[in-house]
């Protein structure tokens, strides 16, 4: 199956939306040419903090360091602005990060509105777009303490549009203007008056996403080279034997960037979030492709030897379980997926497949015998058919195969029971089909294309499957 035709497919049907995601870290990163202004008064330094959600990157937070400790009780979000943006809480911290509650600090969090066009940092691979509003959605994210916390991002503005084409996707670098409009009190009784000069963020929190490492892998044997993510496990410890997760993204991620693929979607950083790795620590490798050619969705042999070789160079350089490796990917990802599984089906303990297909069936029979999830949409017109046509074709060759249908808008609490009423069965595959008309978010079209990528917003937020992948092991 050629990923340049699933993608033709998609640019011809519409527009793609996105989903809401993940956070934790502590990294900063310094914004180049960013100064706070001189008379900004008590103000120390500015920090914005970033989040992946399912439709991507956005700005989520400021953190404002004052010159001393800030009263909590006394705080109100009207004493703050924010250039274009919406303040939804205002608190006061020990440290530049989001709380649960505040707590008299030096700082000053600032959390700002997900349904702000501004909020908006990845813009996805495709011209034009299914809906340009930005309405509030229920959707899920992933949180440093919880892999199931419920946000209402708005609907993703970005997408294939109608007539559209292939572009780049694009990446904004954090930055917010703030301006202390109301006083502030100060934990010893001082009163810092509002004031009118506008600072400017001098520093970046990507939650999550800074905690990969961006590296380079050349093939001895090809002679081609691969970019890639690295998330080692924070603890990591050599005496110790642990899996690795390798996600593979969708055509519309192909970028020269290697952060793309860690800012459109919680398809590689949900793996790495703290909830997640305190249950299943691992390695997290997530390529970066900048076309079909180094993706292997074609089942070109050199690309696909290139990405094996670079998971036998980590599992030489790591204390990495080879009898747990597990693969995903979302569309043209799930493709590259199949591929690799067909071509060496002795490599991975596991595959999670999201909203891919194979066109010749008869290529997918060593599937039979491999241990497999797999969730696509009813209203796909692709990959619905498509990873249909791989199920009836490996249960002819004796794969024992469970079969549901849930509904696709489910918060990750209820599909719990669900995923949990499929993994008792044991079988070795596991084929779930999000029902039709349940899978698009509001605002967004009841099509094909809507239908395909709201199927990994869906996906990855559920913890079932992805506790399924750490529970296989090959023999």
């Amino acid at each position: 199956m050629k990923r340049r035709s699933l993608l033709a497919g998609i640019v011809a049907a519409g527009a793609v939306p996105a989903v809401a995601g993940c956070s934790s870290g502590s990294a900063r990163t310094s914004v180049a040419g960013a100064q706070l202004a001189a008379a900004s008064g008590h103000i120390v330094e500015g920090t914005a903090i970033t989040e992946v959600f399912g439709d991507g990157q956005k700005l989520t937070t400021v953190a404002l360091e004052y010159d001393t400790e800030i009263d909590a009780s006394k705080l109100s979000p009207a004493s703050f602005k924010v250039t274009d943006r919406t303040v939804t809480n205002v608190y006061a911290n020990t440290a530049a990060a989001k709380a649960g509650h505040g707590v008299s600090g030096r700082y000053v969090v600032i959390e700002l509105s997900l349904m702000d066009e501004a909020a908006r940092l990845y813009e996805d691979g495709f011209s034009g777009s299914s809906s340009s509003s930005q309405q509030p959605t229920a959707s899920t994210s992933a949180s440093p303490s919880s892999s199931a916390t419920v946000s209402p991002p708005g609907s993703p503005s970005g997408g294939p549009g109608g007539g559209g084409g292939m572009k780049s996707p694009t990446l904004k670098t954090a930055s917010a203007e703030v301006t202390q409009v109301g006083t502030v009190t100060t934990t010893g009784g001082d009163a810092y008056a509002a004031n009118s000069a506008a600072i400017t963020t001098s520093k970046v929190d990507n939650l999550i996403v800074d905690d990969f490492q961006q590296l380079k892998y050349t093939d001895a044997d090809t002679g081609r080279s691969l970019q890639y993510n690295l998330f080692v496990p924070k603890n990591y410890d050599r005496s110790k034997s642990y899996p690795l997760v390798l996600f593979m993204h969708d055509g519309g991620t192909a970028s020269t960037n290697p952060l793309i693929t860690l800012t459109q979607g919680l398809g590689a950083v949900v793996w790495a979030t703290p909830s997640e790795q305190a249950k299943h620590e691992c390695f997290v490798l997530a390529p970066q492709f900048t076309g079909e050619d180094d993706e292997g969705s074609d089942g070109n042999a050199p690309a696909l030897k290139t990405i094996k070789g670079l998971i036998d160079s980590l599992t030489g350089k790591y204390s990495i379980d080879r009898k747990r490796l597990y693969t995903t990917g979302q569309s043209g990802g799930t493709i590259t997926s199949i591929a690799l599984d067909f071509t060496y089906p002795d490599l991975f303990a596991a595959s999670f497949l999201v909203a891919g297909q194979w066109d010749d069936l008869s290529q997918v029979k060593p599937l039979a015998t491999q241990k497999i999830w797999a969730v696509v949409s009813q209203g796909d017109e692709q990959a619905y058919p498509g990873m249909t046509g791989i199920m009836d074709a490996i249960e002819k060759e004796g794969a024992k195969i469970s079969r549901a249908v849930w509904d696709g808008q489910l918060t990750p609490a209820q599909f719990a029971p669900y995923a949990a009423q499929m993994r008792a069965k044991k079988t070795p595959v596991n084929f779930v089909a999000l029902k039709k008309g349940t899978v698009v978010w509001p605002d967004l079209q009841e099509n094909s294309v809507d239908n395909h990528v709201c199927t990994w917003r869906a996906a990855y937020t559920i913890e079932g499957i992805r506790d399924w992948l750490f529970e296989q092991r090959r023999k």
